[in-house]
C-alpha cells in the first residue's frame, strides 16, 4: 500500500514507520515490538552509560532479529563560565527556595558525553542495522567506520540547510523534523536562532533539496498524518508521541498523565530544563523560565535535576508533541498496527477523493 518504498528497501523493513528514539523512554522491549511488527524499532541510547548500552544491545539481540536503530547525540562538549554559573544560581534561587531544596553544589559537569570513540568501538563489535544521530553527525572517520560495518546512518534536520549539510556528509536518509515534534529539537547549525519551521513547510522543501530519501517527523500520530507526509514527498515517517505511553515504555513520573491530558496547546518549546530547545508539557514554571538564559546543553540538568526530584508536579519535564490526542492506545505492537491500518484507510480515502470522517 505504500506509495514510496525506498525507506523499506534501504532499511530492510516492511512498513516505512520508524519509532522515534526517545532517550529515557524507549526500552529494548518497545524497540523490539516495533521491529517485530515490520517497522523500524529505535532505542534512544544518548544518555546511557556504556555498560547499560552494552546490556541493552544484548537485550535487543535476544528480542528481535529484525533491523533496529540505535540513536546518539552529537552535541558540542559544553563549557560554562563562572559568571554565567553564578547568574544562573541567582536566577534559580527563588525556585530552589519555593521547592525547599538547597542550590546544587560545585561547577556543573555534563551528565553524559556526545557520541565518541568508546561508543563507536562498542557499536563496531555488534553493528546495528541503523544508527541515527541528533544534533548533527560524528566526525568523518566515525561515519566511514559505521558505513563500512554495514550500518545505515540517519540524522535529523530542522532546516533545508541542515538537510543539505547531512547529505554532503554521507547520511543514507534525512529525518525532516518539524516544529511540532516532541522532545529535543535536532537543530545544530544555528542553535541560538532556531528557525522553528513546521513540518508541512519543511518537508517538501527538504525533499526538493536532497537526493536521499526523506523521513517526516513531527506531529504525525495517525494515518491521516502519515498519508499527508507521503503526499508531500516523504519516503517514511518517524513517530514518537503515538508510542510514548505504550506498555513497554520506561514510564517517568507524571509523563503518561501529561500525554493523556495533552491537547494541541498543551506544550511549549523551552530550554529551561536541559539547555537545548525541547517541546515539553507546558507548566507555569517553564513559562516563568522563558526569560532565563540557560546553561549549555546538557549542563542545565545540574541546576534543574533537584527541582524535578523535589517537586515533579511543578517542575515536570514531560516531552511530547502537539498531536498527543491522536495517539492510539495499548502496547507498542498494537499501536503500530493501528497506525498501519489507519494509514491504509487514509490512503484509500485519498485515492477515492474522499476525506476521512473524524474519529468519535
Amino acid at each position: 500500500m505504500w506509495p514510496d518504498t525506498r525507506i523499506c528497501e534501504l532499511l530492510g523493513i516492511e512498513h516505512p514507520i520508524i519509532l522515534a528514539p526517545m532517550a529515557g523512554t524507549t526500552t529494548p522491549a518497545m524497540a523490539a515490538a516495533v521491529s517485530n511488527g515490520g517497522a523500524l524499532g529505535s532505542h534512544g541510547c544518548a544518555t546511557m552509560p556504556l555498560d547499560r548500552l552494552e546490556q541493552d544491545m544484548e537485550a535487543l539481540a535476544r528480542a528481535t532479529n529484525r533491523p533496529v536503530n540505535l540513536n546518539f547525540f552529537c552535541h558540542e562538549v559544553p563549557e560554562i563560565t563562572r559568571e554565567r554559573h553564578e547568574a544562573l544560581l541567582e536566577a534559580m534561587a527563588p525556585h530552589y527556595a519555593k521547592a525547599g531544596i538547597a542550590p546544587p553544589e560545585g561547577v556543573p559537569k555534563a551528565p553524559y558525553e556526545p557520541f565518541g570513540r568508546a561508543h563507536l568501538e562498542l557499536l563496531l563489535l555488534h553493528p546495528p542495522a541503523v544508527v541515527s544521530f541528533h544534533f548533527g553527525l560524528p566526525d568523518a572517520e566515525a561515519m566511514a567506520a559505521l558505513k563500512a560495518a554495514g550500518c545505515k546512518v540517519l540524522s535529523s534536520a530542522t532546516t533545508v540547510e541542515e538537510a543539505r549539510w547531512l547529505e554532503a556528509r554521507g547520511v543514507d536518509a534525512v529525518i525532516a523534523q518539524g516544529w511540532e515534534a516532541g522532545g529535543h529539537r535536532g537543530v545544530f547549525l544555528d542553535v541560538e536562532n532556531d528557525a522553528q519551521v513546521g513540518l508541512f513547510s519543511l518537508l517538501p522543501q527538504v525533499v526538493d533539496a536532497v537526493s536521499v530519501p526523506v523521513i517526516a517527523a513531527g506531529g504525525i500520530a495517525d494515518g491521516r498524518g502519515i498519508a499527508a507526509a507521503f503526499a508531500l514527498g516523504a519516503s517514511g515517517v518517524q513517530v514518537g508521541t503515538a508510542f510514548i505511553s505504550s506498555d513497554e515504555a520506561a514510564h517517568k513520573a507524571l509523563h503518561d498523565e501529561a500525554v493523556a491530558e495533552g491537547a494541541d496547546e498543551s506544550t511549549r518549546i523551552s530550554r529551561a530544563v536541559s539547555g537545548r530547545p525541547a517541546r515539553a508539557h507546558r507548566t507555569p514554571w517553564l513559562d516563568a523560565m522563558s526569560g532565563v538564559r540557560a546553561a549549555p546543553f546538557p549542563l542545565m540538568y545540574h541546576y534543574t535535576a533537584g527541582l524535578q526530584g523535589a517537586d515533579a508536579e511543578t517542575h515536570r519535564f514531560s516531552l511530547y508533541g502537539q498531536s498527543a490526542p491522536l495517539a492510539p492506545r495499548g502496547d507498542a505492537g498494537a499501536r503500530l498496527q493501528a497506525l498501519i491500518d489507519d494509514a491504509e484507510t487514509a490512503f484509500a480515502a485519498r485515492g477515492s477523493g474522499r476525506g476521512r470522517a473524524p474519529s468519535p
